[in-house]
């Protein structure tokens, strides 16, 4: 049976949309997207899955900028799990200050990095159910340490994720895990690791959230959102 969905948000999807219909215009932004951003890459600098963690740790509520600017140095002192797991707080602290909300963010990452000593012999697990049960771990940073760290094919919603597959149409919902399962069905699977990474590149560049740039959009002929060409959305 076709899913239909109205809503009443200007991203929602068109009540017409088959899930047919639906699945065809995904494959088109997927691709065109594959078209517009063909190095699509996480922003923030990482080496190793574990290195990769801990920068989704520190990038909440924080730049990737600043972030790439404390793990220069935090990535040369602190080598592998142990080194969290057993470094002294109000010392991890000072090193991670820049990137804001430090105490609790050290807590975190000490928990985190004992867990992985535990449970996982100090090394980062690829598998979802695995990661989601570290401390600090939601499923948009397992996803992105699956995709980025592993290759694996999957989808993570961030903030600009949901924004932009909103304004497509691809969802009506505000419930991430619910946009991650709708993005699942209609995206083809082998576009998934770019998907997620380019979509969000282009929240960050062109789909922003106040003053979207719709007149530089590479995707504006797919784009059923009613607002495209004013000038704000207004907050999110």
């Amino acid at each position: 049976m076709s899913r239909q969905r109205t809503g009443r948000h200007t991203g929602s999807r068109a009540a017409s949309d088959s899930d047919q219909a639906l699945a065809q215009r995904a494959a088109a932004i997927a691709r065109r997207l594959q078209w517009m951003y063909p190095d699509a890459r996480l922003e923030l600098n990482f080496s190793t899955p574990l290195e990769l963690l801990v920068a989704l740790i520190l990038a909440a509520q924080c730049t990737d900028e600043r972030v790439n600017g404390v793990t220069r140095l935090l990535f040369r002192k602190y080598r592998d799990a142990r080194s969290y797991a057993e470094a002294d707080p109000a010392e991890l602290e000072r090193d991670i200050h820049p990137t804001g909300f430090y105490k609790r963010k050290a807590r975190t990452l000490i928990s985190c990095c004992r867990r992985l000593l535990e449970v996982h012999g100090g090394k980062v697990p690829d598998d979802l159910e695995a990661l989601v049960q570290l401390p600090g771990v939601g499923r948009k940073t397992a996803n992105l340490i699956r995709v980025c760290a592993f290759g694996h094919p999957a989808i993570a919603v961030d903030t600009h994720v949901k924004r932009v597959s909103r304004r497509l149409g691809l969802t009506a919902s505000e419930d991430p895990d619910r946009i991650e399962e709708e993005l699942a069905e209609f995206v083809p699977r082998c576009h998934w690791r770019h998907f997620t990474l380019a979509l969000t590149l282009h929240g960050r560049r062109v789909c922003v959230a106040r003053r979207p740039r719709c007149e530089a959009c590479g995707l504006r002929d797919l784009c059923p959102w009613p607002e495209r060409g004013t000038e704000s959305m207004g907050s999110e």
